[in-house]
């Protein structure tokens, strides 16, 4: 079974590149809005990652973020930002909302693609690990 990447970003252009380029890798669902985005999530599905632009419509600038990553339910799901904010603020928020990867708009897909890979290989082998008792 494919994994699962929610997409929350009000571009369509963004949201369509992220389905194209990681379509084959897994399974894409994309939301226009924060609300969109919280209204499947709360349909008791749980990605497997969570891209996100911190900037997005609806709530204040990285509001939306940090509710995924502090959240009891979404914690333990990782959150990519893709963000057209600077790369000091943008550096500085994912470190300390502990985000596992972020990309600067505009950004290469490929080098996108392979950070997905990443990180959800990792959370793969995590879960093995939790599996087997390490």
């Amino acid at each position: 079974m494919k994994k699962q990447v929610l997409v929350i970003d009000n571009s369509k252009a963004i949201r369509f590149l992220l389905q194209t380029v990681l379509g084959d890798h897994c399974r894409v669902i994309a939301a226009s809005d924060v609300f969109s985005g919280m209204y499947w999530l709360s349909k008791k599905n749980l990605p497997d990652l969570i891209i996100v632009d911190p900037s997005i419509d609806g709530v204040y600038q990285w509001d939306l973020v940090e509710q995924l990553t502090s959240s009891g339910l979404y914690g333990d799901i990782p959150v990519m930002v893709l963000s057209s904010l600077s790369k000091e603020e943008t550096s500085k928020k994912c470190e300390e909302l502990r985000v596992s990867s972020f990309f600067l708009k505009p950004f290469n897909p490929l080098d996108l693609v392979k950070s997905v890979k990443a990180i959800l290989s990792s959370k793969r082998v995590m879960a093995e690990n939790r599996l087997v008792g390490i």
